[in-house]
């Protein structure tokens, strides 16, 4: 099985121009510009190589590839000469055979006598080309001087470096540059004494490496591969699937012997992702059957009590006997659930579907709202569909990129590597974040403006620009008529042009310097394609849906948007955020985003359900949780989220939970939210269902299963478990059958379904009538609603203020080697880059506050305090502290605050005004923490020794 499949370097496609040449005897004709290799390979010849891969610029290295061209001296390499008309190429003569047998022998003579029990055999290169050109001895022996004692590389967990099979092809060191753009391997030495090395240090694991895998797809031998390959030999057959981390959505062959996973390789056929991969995707899936995982389901009547065990049958009828029981003694609206973002559509609509029919409410609500909600309000007023405008690739064509309040080499690395290799190309780049993420200053990638403002005054900085834009003259008025209502944009282009909207008014509140708000927004609005991408720094504030609304203004202002290049982009957090928001997960809408008051929607949906749905909003998860600490919401079904670690005011979320009757978990593990469970569903992974993932860019791709679940169910079959408990049966044979249902009724996924999907590979929505292999550009001649609107973002600071007692402020976020809580990447070997969450403080703080690198300090808000370890460093600006919530025990939302942007709810993680002392002991939290989850690792201990017994 290739570890990739190598066709010569990529055509440089032109229609204009076409050649005419002949190689070995076949007349071809090919785009100027196309190697002869490539030329080649269409004309169905093959040419050896090594160093070559159609991923990787040319190279020319290897002398395998070499070919004869009539009328031409010596023997180019096929790879990096281009066609040109009328020539006359040979691929196979006798002296072409001659040197290609040359240079073989000489690979194979500095290479170890351990092929057919090497772990790569079958899938080398090395052994594919010697067999190629004919080579059956070699001449040379190993007396000489050779690399065969080179050490082996195995501190990188994942996966190794045997430097004796390295043939110095170069494909990782330029893997390492062209395609993930780290820069971190090189070659040292010269001649014989050329090696790869990763930088300047002594192994990978301490190097500059990222381990996205690219260097370890690209080797041709076995020199880099994976350990799980070494451990269990190669794979034998292969399952394309889609990647359940972030919201890039990263298509994977799962490569298997027989039910085990060998190895996940990045899909070259993958839409998204184009072959490349990130830490996570690549290597970090051990969570699947890691031994924390729960495979039986359990029941206790109070959290105090030990877990028992019981069949599928006993747990489904004791939850939906407790939902009828509450139901019947505290009302219809006293249970509800929460979908997850990490859950299929099929999944995540199932749950909204038993909630309004099964349940009789619209009491539901999803982990989406608590980062994502803004963007699906603040774009639906503006352009009319609450999703981003592009596909990835689009920024491949942008001239000026801004991204505000995201860190994609963090949190979406694939595409953070598609952004540098357009920036290493010469696009600008501006960056508005009070954090310098990697993006400001990275090999060969430099930020033309970073706008460090203060935490929590994104729209003072984005009406700032608008008001330069606006007053100099810079706006695209054709395209503001054309395409906008002209009353709004003038009602808002008098309200940016005030004074105290100009950059030296607001300079003061954002701490950004009029002059370099200017420069950036006439950059942006002057440079040529202008996209903008953003992140939860935009939309986990109080004014996220104004900030929203406040990047659509400026796309629209300028004519960003409806083609290649531009438009307004968010970077979802999580593998299906996208997906959770259209399937209905919100307690007022529909899937389709249709409000529940809608008369038309609602009976489309009574007709299709059989029951009679509630036309009034239900209860957002703010809401329940109030609602169950005064004693009337009782019951709560959540599938696949964790809540008591990832929102906001931990204690008071886990009151909340404590205060329920009947807590339902449905999960992979037992997490923070499950130790105060009455019912514990075990869920499946991600490579044990079948389904669909929505990714950031609207491309709805494949989840296929590839392994039996543990638990015996797909997640969508326990949920149906429950509804026919419940009383309202649910029956589906296969998840396609339930995006058969959402497509009739949703008007964006009418012509979605698994057969489509198998047929293209992905889609992105609107797929339907109108557009039937769907819309990789949003309002390409018009916006969804027609117009476009212009809105006020008027400018409203934070009820979060800095004082005396509290004097700096703490914004949060996320590393790479980290997903989210952390309940899958810190089971894999990823918590050898992060162990625990550290605090970020500038030197300037440390040094007043007597704090050291590597202190504890304790952190404290008016909503609580927590200890974490310091980290000196000038990333963050002074008054500002960062940190990441990737493991409980850290607290880190213990200090978080329960406000909210205005229209959404949608938490403002990124602004907490705290304080920062040296401690020398945990918090009382971290104590009653311990205590509390020791106490209910008992309680599994004592369900434990009740099964041996």
């Amino acid at each position: 099985m290739d570890k990739q499949a190598d066709y010569g370097t990529p055509a440089s496609r032109t229609t204009e121009q076409q050649v005419t040449l002949e190689i070995d005897g076949k007349q071809i004709t090919v785009a100027k510009g196309t190697s002869i290799m490539r030329a080649a390979m269409e004309a169905g010849v093959s040419i050896p190589k090594l160093c070559a891969t159609d991923s990787l610029e040319p190279f020319g290295s290897c002398r395998l590839c070499l070919v004869e061209i009539e009328g031409r001296r010596g023997y180019p390499a096929s790879c990096t000469t281009p066609v040109d008309e009328g020539l006359k190429v040979h691929t196979q003569t006798a002296k072409l055979a001659d040197i290609r047998r040359g240079v073989m022998e000489l690979y194979i003579s500095d290479h170890p006598l351990d092929c057919l029990t090497c772990s790569a055999n079958g899938d080398c290169e090395l052994q594919d080309m010697a067999g190629a050109v004919g080579l059956r001895e070699v001449r040379y022996g190993y007396e000489g001087e050779n690399h065969l004692a080179a050490p082996k590389d195995i501190s990188n967990p994942y996966f190794q470096f045997d430097a004796s099979k390295c043939i110095v092809c170069s494909r990782c060191v330029r893997a390492c540059e062209e395609t993930q753009g780290t820069f971190a391997l090189t070659i040292q030495g010269r001649g014989f004494d050329s090696k790869v090395a990763a930088g300047n240090f002594d192994n990978f694991l301490d190097s500059e490496c990222v381990s996205c895998g690219a260097c370890v797809a690209a080797c041709p031998t076995a020199t880099l591969i994976e350990k799980t390959v070494v451990e269990h030999g190669q794979p034998e057959h292969s399952v394309v699937t889609t990647c359940a981390y972030c919201g890039v959505g990263c298509s994977f062959r799962a490569e298997m012997k027989g039910e085990q996973v060998v190895r996940m390789v990045p899909d070259k056929n993958g839409g998204a992702n184009h072959g490349h991969s990130c830490v996570k995707g690549r290597f970090a899936w051990g969570y699947a059957t890691h031994r924390d995982r729960i495979t039986t389901p359990m029941i206790r009547k109070h959290i105090s009590d030990p877990w028992q065990e019981v069949s599928w049958e006993e747990a489904i009828s004791y939850a939906a006997s407790e939902l009828k029981r509450i139901q019947g003694e505290h009302g219809r609206n006293s249970i509800g659930a929460i979908t997850s973002s990490r859950c299929t559509n099929e999944e995540t609509y199932l749950v909204q579907k038993l909630v309004r029919a099964a349940f009789g409410n619209n009491n539901v609500d999803t982990c989406a709202r608590v980062c994502h909600s803004p963007t699906g309000y603040g774009l639906k007023q503006t352009l009319g569909e609450s999703a981003g405008t592009q596909t990835f690739d689009s920024i491949m064509k942008s001239d000026v990129i801004m991204v505000i309040g995201a860190n994609p080499t963090d949190g979406h690395p694939v595409f953070g590597s598609q952004m540098k290799r357009r920036l290493r190309q010469g696009a600008k780049l501006i960056i508005a974040d009070p954090r310098a993420i990697d993006l400001v200053s990275s090999p060969h990638v430099k930020a033309d403006y970073h706008l460090k403002l203060r935490p929590g005054t994104n729209v003072a900085l984005i009406t700032a620009m608008a008001h330069v834009i606006v007053t100099e003259g810079l706006v695209d008025e054709a395209f503001v008529r054309e395409r906008c209502e002209w009353d709004s944009y003038q009602y808002w282009s008098e309200f940016v042009t005030q004074p105290e909207n100009a950059p030296e008014a607001l300079q003061e509140a954002t701490g950004v310097s009029a002059a370099d708000i200017r420069a950036a927004a006439r950059l942006f609005a002057t440079g040529g394609n202008a996209a903008i991408y953003y992140g939860l720094g935009v939309t986990e504030h109080s004014q996220g849906s104004t900030m929203v609304m406040g990047i659509a203004n400026l796309a629209m202002a300028t004519g960003n948007i409806g083609r290649e290049g531009v438009g307004v982009n968010p970077l979802r957090g999580q593998n299906n955020v996208q997906g959770s928001c259209d399937m209905g997960s919100f307690p007022h809408e529909f899937p389709g985003y249709r409000h529940v008051s809608d008369d038309a929607t609602r009976a489309l949906f009574e007709s299709a359900w059989g029951r009679p749905l509630d036309n009034e909003p239900g209860l957002r998860i703010p809401n329940m949780l109030d609602f169950a600490i005064d004693g009337s919401f009782k019951a709560l079904y959540c599938e696949g989220e964790d809540i008591a670690q990832s929102d906001p005011n931990t204690q008071h979320v886990t009151h909340a939970l404590a205060s329920m009757e009947c807590v339902i978990v449905q999960d992979l593990f037992l997490n923070e939210t499950a130790m105060y469970a009455h019912v514990f569903l075990p869920g499946c992974s991600f490579l044990e269902k079948s389904g669909t993932f929505t990714n950031a860019e609207r491309r709805i791709s494949p989840v296929r299963r590839v392994m039996t679940p543990k638990n015996g169910y797909e997640d969508w079959q326990i949920t149906a478990m429950l509804s026919e408990a419940l009383g309202y049966p649910m029956p589906y044979q296969h998840a396609s059958e339930i995006m058969d249902e959402i497509a009739r009724l949703t008007p964006t996924f009418h012509g979605v379904s698994f057969k489509k999907l198998e047929e293209m590979g992905s889609i992105q929505w609107p797929c339907n009538e109108d557009h039937p292999d769907g819309t990789p550009i949003m309002h390409v001649d018009e916006f969804v609603r027609g117009k476009g609107r212009f809105m006020i973002t008027e400018y409203v600071p934070t009820s979060e203020k800095v004082n005396n007692k509290y004097p700096l402020i703490l914004t949060t976020g996320r590393i790479l080697s980290h997903y989210n809580v952390g309940a899958q990447t810190r089971r894999t070997d990823n918590v050898a880059w992060h162990p625990e969450d550290v605090v970020e403080i500038h030197p300037q703080d440390a040094e007043d506050r007597g704090i050291k690198d590597g202190d504890w300090v304790g952190v404290t808000s008016r909503a609580g305090n927590t200890v974490l370890r310091a980290k000196i460093t000038e990333r963050v600006q002074p008054g500002v502290i960062y940190t990441t919530f990737h493991h409980p025990e850290s607290g880190a939302n213990v200090i978080t605050t329960d406000n909210s942007d205005w229209a959404t709810n949608c938490p403002e993680f990124k602004v907490t005004a705290v304080q920062v002392t040296r401690v020398s002991q945990l918090s009382e939290w971290q104590r009653n923490y311990q205590e509390f989850s020791s106490d209910q690792i008992a309680l599994v201990k004592q369900r434990d020794t009740a099964r041996v017994e």
